[in-house]
């Protein structure tokens, strides 16, 4: 499943590309997809990209992008290339791994 947030006023700006790679509907990868949906809504500027993927039902990918545990969020753009491991709740953490926020 892939969500776009697209604002042709922000073209010149980099897109961010995330994927989250969860397995099933477990109740923590439930968590994880509206934790970050949440934080793309209220913090990411447009445009960006958000991939679900379920590792159950596509496993080559996450064999592809090295995946060892679930959930993990890889932000592949903009670079450099990042993983965070669990349920994005903990939103600083996150956003500071985005570079959405000042450290």
């Amino acid at each position: 499943m892939t969500e776009n947030a697209d604002d042709k006023s922000n073209s010149g700006k980099s897109q961010y590309v995330l994927r989250l790679y969860v397995s099933g509907m477990s109740p923590n990868s439930s968590r994880a997809i509206e934790n970050i949906r949440k934080i793309c809504a209220e913090h990411m500027e447009k445009p960006y990209q958000l991939e679900i993927i379920d590792i159950y039902q596509q496993p080559l990918l996450a064999k592809e992008g090295q995946i060892v545990a679930t959930p993990t969020l890889v932000k592949e753009l903009p670079l450099p290339l990042r993983k965070f491991i669990g349920d994005m709740s903990q939103t600083d953490r996150i956003l500071l791994g985005l570079d959405l926020k000042d450290r």
